[in-house]
Order: C-alpha cells, then sequence, then structure tokens
C-alpha cells in the first residue's frame, strides 16, 4: 500500500487523450510538476461520470496549479473511446487504462473480489511522492473542487486549517 511522502508507484499504460487518442502514458512523464491521478471503478456508469466531468470542468484550475491530472480505470481504451464520444466528449486530460489491474494493485485501490477499483485519488508531488490520498467508497462520489483545495494547500507552503482557501493566511505555531 502506498503512503504520504512516499515514492508514488510507476506506471506505463495506454490510455485516451483528445476525445479519442490513443497514446502511452507513464507517471515519469510528468517528473517536475504535480499529478492529481483518480481512479474509478468503470466506464458507463452513474457515478463515475459526474466525478470525471468535474475533473473536466476544473482542469482549467487545475493546469494553473502546475498539475496534470489522470484518471484510470480497468476500462480498456476502447471502452473508454466509446464512452468519450457518445457522453463525456473531450476531457482535456488522459484516461489510463489499467486491464491487467497492476496500477491500481500497486495504489491499493483494487477490490480484488469485484475485479474494479474503488475511488481512490492520489496528489504526486513533482518529485513524484505521495503528499495527498484518499479512498471512497464506490457508491459515493469525490468533489474535485475539494482536490483542487488541497492541492493549493499543500502548494502553498503553509499551516492549512480546515477549510482553508487559496488567499487565506496559514496557521501560525505558537511561540
Amino acid at each position: 500500500m502506498p503512503m504520504i511522502y512516499q515514492p508514488a508507484p510507476q506506471f506505463t499504460t495506454d490510455s485516451v487523450i483528445n476525445g479519442g487518442e490513443v497514446k502511452k502514458v507513464s507517471l515519469s512523464d510528468y517528473k517536475g510538476k504535480y499529478v492529481v491521478l483518480f481512479f474509478y471503478p468503470l466506464d458507463f456508469t452513474f457515478v463515475c461520470p459526474t466525478e470525471i466531468t468535474q475533473f473536466r470542468d476544473l482542469n482549467k484550475e487545475f493546469t494553473a496549479a502546475g498539475a496534470q491530472v489522470l484518471g484510470c480505470s480497468v476500462d480498456s481504451v476502447h471502452s473508454h473511446k466509446a464512452w468519450l464520444k457518445r457522453d463525456l466528449g473531450d476531457l482535456g486530460y488522459p484516461l489510463m487504462s489499467d486491464l491487467t489491474h497492476r496500477i491500481s494493485r500497486d495504489y491499493g485501490v483494487l477490490l480484488e473480489e469485484r475485479g474494479i477499483a474503488t475511488r481512490g485519488t492520489f496528489i504526486i508531488d513533482p518529485e513524484q511522492k505521495i503528499q495527498y490520498m484518499a479512498l471512497h467508497n464506490t457508491d459515493v462520489g469525490r468533489d474535485a473542487r475539494e482536490i483542487l483545495r488541497v492541492l493549493q494547500g499543500l502548494q502553498s507552503g503553509e499551516l492549512c486549517a480546515a477549510g482553508w482557501k487559496k488567499g487565506d493566511p496559514g496557521l501560525k505555531p505558537k511561540a
């Protein structure tokens, strides 16, 4: 199981970008920038598109914060392409295929008995160490705005209180 401050598990896999182009994506491609890696259970489901499109809608803010968003499920790139064409459109970030389940297993999000990943989210820093991780029940979607807030807090270099927002002062330790 990966842990905070530890190196993120490396991967190279096929992904779909720009609404249909298939391309290899590796974590090492993004060394030197933040990565927001999120896992979701399956294409063509009910909760997943609400998250995927929220990440799409906030992708400019993630990019402005120097972060690359990457989505991942156990579906094939062919399933991703069909879903993008039918329902989602261009996301502006890659959807990665984890047919072998290796990436999901390496990140500790694979629900072995179901053969799918749970909703896992990881923020990986420019040195490719995990700085944030959260796992969610498959029935409840996560909020990309909260993940953006956490990313901005990590980048602030401050101690950030609950509810902190970009521009708020950090906490000062008592002398």
